[in-house]
């Protein structure tokens, strides 16, 4: 074996073309298991690395694999590099296929930091699991409350995230959209499973935010274009039609699907009456009822509403949200989340988060209407860089020295023209084409981005009916990111055990 190494090496010193064209290959050969610190590729991405982890009180060796893959146009010249982090479980050789996930956030500028150190990666960031705000420097842990037991996992950071980049900057615009988007990442899948000869394993989508909407495109596209069937889906904070968070003069939907949100968060801060402050589910059961019922057809009467009726329904509105039933009135019944954020805790001088409305922030302008700072994103985005950062460095060794964007802002293309972007349809009739398809969806209470209401709605409204029967939900005492509250993670893990469990024919 050392010897083979040997001729390797003076290969690669000889004959460095080869190397560079082999870069975007993930690993075919295993490295010696005694090697802690392998050589970095020319882009500073080391091949392979033997680590462990306990998770479940069972110690899980894995290889740990941050690489690049390339994609090429027609002619065979590379149109981007896409960069990802691929963790994949060492097993007898006659053991059966183990399942793969492919794990993306939202933004759409995001990199897949937010889930790789947060939720499902073999290392979690160190947090404050009640809101707080831990000081810098920012540390992490062995996360044992990994998936990687269950699943192989692949992080992956489209173009203009992460380290992922277009090869000629002036045609990056060609990755920024919806459709292009699709494309670009269906294609790296496809090229992914046949490099590492993983097409005899269950495979998963796993997505967060926009992610979800990017996921469950992505179950269209790769039927469409690779005849390549996913066996499940996980949606961690859904969004799949953007018409239920998007307000507008013609759109009074969200306002109605972000009120139940609305109560929860209220519920968190102790702002309701001591009626509604007992049991948060029933209480937001409540919410539900009158924003679908008495709300929804307040709203759609518009000026039509007699007056008496107006005032009755901002009442029960103030009620269930703590604000005040005339502030409510001179929002002529529509109260958004960057209104509800800044008003609640007024009295305080604070505003609650978007992300995560458990956290709070001091506000610079007590006369402005609307907040100025998410308080969630302030207490984490700089905490997720830190670590990723350092990880990748110390524990992975990659050496780079360019930025890893963690949510860069594109120039996106929607492809809605005068609608609004889904994907709800696209994961409709890849669930009709593939009966076997089973969809997790995972909903935090304290969400003020992509409310849990309206994930229902949509989920609601897929057709035929028969859909639903494939769809699981669950609910945290969380926000967006729920897995940064342990007590959330811990269940979040328990909750997607089982619905690998049932997901996985082998294992059924």
């Amino acid at each position: 074996m050392m010897r083979f190494w040997l001729i390797l090496a003076l290969a690669s010193f000889l004959f460095p073309s080869v190397v560079t064209a082999q870069e975007d290959v993930t690993v075919t050969l295993e490295a010696p298991t005694d090697v802690s610190e392998p050589a970095a590729e020319p882009d500073g991405s080391p091949k392979s690395q033997s680590r462990s982890v306990r998770i479940a009180g069972e110690s899980i060796e894995y290889q740990a694999i941050p690489d690049t893959l390339t994609l090429k146009d027609d002619k065979g010249e590379p149109r981007a590099k896409i960069f990802f982090a691929y963790y994949r479980v060492k097993q007898e050789a006659d053991a059966p296929e183990r399942p793969i996930t492919f794990c993306f956030n939202g933004g759409p500028g995001s990199a897949s930091v937010w889930l790789h150190m947060g939720m499902l990666g073999p290392k979690r960031l160190v947090i404050d699991s009640d809101a707080g705000r831990l000081p810098p420097p920012h540390g992490y842990i062995d996360n044992e409350f990994s998936l990687l037991d269950v699943t192989d996992l692949v992080f992956v950071d489209p173009v203009g995230t992460g380290y992922s980049k277009a090869t000629d900057p002036k045609k990056k615009g060609d990755f920024y959209g919806f459709r292009k988007d699709l494309k670009s990442l269906a294609e790296f899948i496809q090229l992914f499973v046949t490099k590492n000869e993983r097409w005899g394993s269950p495979k998963f989508l796993l997505g967060e935010s926009y992610g979800t909407l990017r996921v469950a495109g992505l179950a269209r596209e790769l039927q469409n274009t690779y005849r390549m069937e996913i066996n499940g889906l996980v949606l961690v904070s859904s969004v799949l039609d953007f018409r239920t968070i998007r307000a507008s003069g013609s759109n009074d939907l969200p306002y109605i699907l972000f009120l139940p949100t609305l109560t929860a968060t209220a519920w968190y801060h102790e702002q309701l009456d001591d009626g509604l402050q007992k049991d948060l589910a029933k209480t937001v059961e409540q919410a539900r009822k009158f924003a679908f019922g008495e709300y929804a057809t307040a709203l759609l009467k518009g000026a039509d509403l007699p007056k008496k009726k107006r005032r009755r329904v901002a009442e029960r509105f103030a009620k269930l949200t703590g604000l005040d039933a005339e502030y409510i009135l001179d929002a002529n019944l529509r109260v958004d989340m960057s209104r509800f954020a800044k008003e609640l805790l007024e009295e305080q001088q604070v505003s609650v988060g978007r992300f995560d409305s458990r956290y709070t922030g001091p506000v610079a302008d007590l006369i402005d209407d609307r907040y100025d700072t998410d308080a969630s994103s302030s207490a984490l985005f700089g905490a997720f860089t830190s670590v990723v950062n350092q990880y990748f460095r110390e524990d992975l060794g990659v050496k780079r020295d360019e930025p890893y964007e963690i949510l860069a802002r594109l120039d996106w293309d929607w492809d809605s023209e005068n609608g609004y972007v889904t994907s709800a349809d696209m994961l409709s009739a890849a669930m009709r084409q593939n009966p076997a398809l089973k969809v997790f969806v995972a909903n935090g209470y304290y969400d003020l981005a992509t409310p849990f209401a309206a994930t229902e709605y949509t989920f609601n409204h897929l057709t035929p009916r028969s859909l639903r029967e494939h769809v699981t939900m669950e609910y945290y005492e969380a926000g967006h990111m729920m897995y940064v509250h342990e007590p959330s993670l811990e269940k979040l893990r328990t909750d997607l055990v089982k619905y690998f469990e049932a997901a996985i024919p082998s294992q059924k």
